[in-house]
């Protein structure tokens, strides 16, 4: 799918500002679309809005599908006469700069729990019916995700490997017996999905109506703790015992000398083929309501994908093996028609990798941090770029611009500056230019590169367990003169 020349930025939601310790589905997100509106942007990058598992990592999530219920805004709750200020904790105080997970989820889920019993009070018929026309809508996934949550909370949160042996392999009367135990619970969470649906389509809406697109991210794997690998264990490598045969991550690289470890579960893609990749055209379909263009994480493990024995302490000990992506996306064209992707081609690229992002037109990903302290050939480099590539000055895994460039030799500082033409106080916005120059159609920035923060604000660190996904910007960060100098460089680049 062809795209236009564009711009846009990468901010995920938990980081907008705002009371009650996360970015929320809110107005601080209706503020947001209106900042990139005025500074001439038409993209806004998040990433995964799935509730999250270990490590607070919105790439370890509970379900593929749902969304995260610390993400519902409680002033509209409020709003509805759900619930009332009293309901909400006074003397619970929150940082306005780092999401507190630990804190917010004991703060925010008796709230929703509340809620819940309020809307069931006061509910219309009216309202009632758009409740049930959502379940029924997404039953495919929420069905299974709302007991599997009701039976996680009841086991105190422990993974469902560790759940009582009827429950983990999904035996018919244990399971019926918990469906009737845990029936409050499980309506508890279908409500919490259906507020978050209805609170992220109407952002989403409003983005759309002002000419802004989501680009949203699909990470390729699932959590095995999730209710994904607990309802469908036939989708995965797993034994007899439901147990993992292997698990996903990446060989020793740029961000980790014994590589990551992820931990994830493999696809059985022999099985995946076998009854036409149901799961996955499921899952893009979902996906493609909640955003407008998809970025696909980790995109070479659909041609190869590094399996690590499981139990393994590092990633080092695995193994490449073969994927089965040009059959998947050969089917999503038939099924969906041509859908518009963003393949994340960083890590380990071989040829395999390039003719299967190639053979479907998806564009791959330019990261200038990435870019220097090479040679001229360095494909990273802006003047090597083509066309069909969106380039970014960082991800959400690199760090800030400010910290990175502060951190080099001044040897590799002054082979930037050289390139840029730049001054070293003028890092930031001189790779922003660089990106909006560059051939590439598509230039995304971070936030805190348009703030020209530093390595406070960074979003994640590889391979560190802690203390990620917790950065939030505050109101009035944003200034005029951060909207006026954006919009210029947009105009000046056609973008």
């Amino acid at each position: 799918m062809e795209f236009p020349r564009q711009s846009g930025i990468l901010l995920h939601l938990t980081s907008l500002p705002g009371k009650y310790g996360i970015g929320t589905l809110g107005k601080a997100a209706f503020k947001f679309v209106d900042f990139l509106i005025e500074s001439g942007q038409k993209l806004w990058q998040i990433l995964p809005l799935s509730p999250t598992g270990f490590g607070d990592s919105p790439y370890q999530c509970f379900s593929a599908f749902a969304g995260n219920p610390l993400l519902i805004n409680l002033e509209q709750l409020i709003d509805n006469q759900w619930i009332s200020t009293d309901d909400i904790p006074a003397d619970i105080v929150f940082d306005d700069n780092f999401v507190d997970y630990g804190k917010l989820f004991h703060f925010k889920f008796p709230i929703l729990q509340k809620a819940y019993k309020g809307y069931i009070k006061k509910t219309t018929k009216v309202e009632r019916k758009k409740f049930d026309n959502f379940c029924n809508t997404h039953k495919t996934w929420l069905n299974d995700y709302a007991l599997f949550m009701a039976i996680k909370n009841e086991n105190q949160g422990a993974a469902w490997t560790k759940w009582q042996p009827e429950l983990a392999t999904q035996q018919p009367e244990a399971l019926a017996e918990m469906e009737k135990k845990l029936s409050e619970e499980i309506e508890i969470q279908k409500f919490m999905q259906y507020i978050f649906f209805c609170q992220w389509l109407e952002i989403k809406a409003y983005a759309n109506k002002n000419e802004v697109k989501i680009v949203g991210d699909i990470p390729i794997y699932v959590s095995l703790d999730s209710a994904d690998a607990w309802s469908a264990p036939k989708n995965f490598l797993f034994d007899d015992d439901n147990k993992p045969i292997a698990v996903a991550g990446v060989p020793p690289d740029f961000f980790s000398a014994t590589g990551q470890l992820w931990g994830n579960p493999l696809f059985d893609w022999k099985k995946m083929r076998a009854d036409g990749f149901v799961w996955w055209l499921q899952r893009i379909k979902a996906n493609l309501l909640l955003y407008d263009v998809i970025r696909i994480d980790h995109f070479r493990g659909f041609a190869g994908f590094w399996s690590v024995p499981f139990e393994s302490e590092t990633a080092e000990n695995g193994k490449w093996e073969k994927a089965l992506g040009h059959d998947l996306f050969e089917t999503v064209e038939k099924q969906l028609g041509k859908i518009p992707i963003i393949a994340e081609d960083l890590g380990v690229i071989t040829e395999d990798v390039e003719a299967l992002r190639d053979g479907f037109d998806f564009p791959g990903m330019k990261i200038l941090q990435f870019a220097f302290g090479d040679t001229a050939d360095n494909i990273f480099l802006p003047h090597n770029y083509i066309k069909n590539s969106v380039v970014y000055t960082g991800t959400h895994d690199n760090d800030t611009i400010i910290s990175w460039f502060d951190n080099l030799p001044d040897e590799q500082q002054e082979h930037i500056l050289a390139y840029l033409g730049a001054q070293k106080e003028d890092i930031c916005w001189s790779m922003i230019r660089s990106a909006f120059a560059s051939v590439s159609h598509t230039a995304i920035i971070p936030l805190q590169d348009i703030l020209g923060l530093g390595a406070n604000a960074r979003m994640n660190t590889p391979s560190v367990a802690e203390g990620n996904w917790s950065w939030r910007f505050e109101e009035g960060q944003i200034t005029k003169k951060h909207i006026k100098k954006l919009y210029e460089l947009t105009k000046l680049y056609g973008r």
